[in-house]
């Protein structure tokens, strides 16, 4: 099984920390979802961070070896925020860390975004609205909507309460929002199920051995 055939795993409830999750041992081994150019596409239009006409326009006019460059540089950034993540999770971010996210602040610089007035749906309200969009230049811009998501991380979440699951072979985090933030597992289907089976065999084995 590889990125091809199986759905990008998006459990953390947060699009920064789904992006760490790119890389993951859902079943029996590793899957890198950017592993390749072709890889990253597809992540980024399930993760919904870049518009399909977008992606569909990128494929048209580049190379699948300049999508592979850009997942090169995505794997990296992701690695590296993996290690700022995991040095930080389960305590809340100080003035101190701004100096450890330069790279994404590097990125940022580079985003070309803008502000445009378009009309509402028909909601009854005002006409117009404002709305950001990006422009989609080069296919290094698909970098972009990864570091914002990783700029919104670091700003508006509480780092207390981002964990590691507690799967025994899971790599996957999540921003536990739930009320009393108890939640233990990336979800219940995968590894909280897991969980749940091999206390009832360690029950049964401790009765027969009892």
């Amino acid at each position: 099984m590889d990125y091809q055939q199986m759905p990008a795993i998006l459990v953390a409830d947060a699009p920064g920390l789904d992006f760490l999750n790119s890389i993951a041992t859902p079943v029996d081994h590793e899957i890198d979802w950017i592993s390749d150019g072709q890889g990253l596409l597809q992540w980024l239009a399930q993760a919904g961070l870049v518009p399909q006409p977008a992606l569909e326009a990128m494929r048209l006019h580049h190379e699948a070896a300049d999508f592979d460059a850009v997942a090169v540089k995505a794997r990296e950034l992701r690695e590296w925020f993996r290690q700022f993540v995991r040095s930080r999770k389960g305590r809340p971010l100080t003035a101190e860390d701004i100096g450890e996210i330069d790279p994404v602040n590097r990125l940022l610089a580079l985003d070309q975004r803008f502000e445009e007035v378009v009309a509402r749906n028909g909601d009854g309200g005002a006409p117009f609205e404002l709305r950001s969009g990006r422009r989609w230049t080069t296919p290094d811009t698909l970098l972009m909507p990864i570091a914002e998501a990783l700029a919104r991380l670091v700003c508006e979440e509480d780092f207390t309460h981002v964990k590691a699951c507690e799967g025994s072979r899971c790599t996957l985090m999540f921003a536990d929002h739930t009320r009393g933030h108890a939640r233990r597992w990336c979800s219940m289907a995968m590894c909280g199920n897991r969980a749940k089976v091999a206390a009832h065999r360690a029950r049964i084995k401790q009765r027969d051995n009892a």
